[in-house]
């Protein structure tokens, strides 16, 4: 399965620093081995059209080998100690999973 999340940082963190602190905790969620691969992104430059959403400042699309590993993936106190680390940096947050 597939577990894909877009983060909006608030402006207080949009800076080249904040921006390096943040790559390095994506990274780290890599290293929880219920994760099987992925990988985290930027918005591409690509030509606008009205269909597509670049307001976003990083995706984050990883991958499972089943729901049960994503579900304890959740539970993860790695995963967590990211969310508690970065989750006042956001100003959203959006999931979206693909069985």
């Amino acid at each position: 399965m597939e577990h894909h999340v877009y983060f909006w940082l608030k402006e207080g963190h949009q800076n080249a620093a904040d921006r390096a602190i943040f790559e390095q905790g994506l990274e780290s969620l890599f290293e929880i081995q219920l994760v099987t691969g992925g990988r985290w992104a930027v918005p591409a430059k690509v030509m606008p059209r009205p269909v597509i959403d670049q307001s976003w400042d990083y995706a984050l699309s990883m991958h499972f080998a089943n729901v049960e590993d994503h579900d304890a993936y959740q539970v993860d106190p790695d995963h967590n100690g990211f969310i508690g680390s970065f989750k006042d940096w956001w100003a959203k947050v959006l999931v979206m999973d693909l069985a």
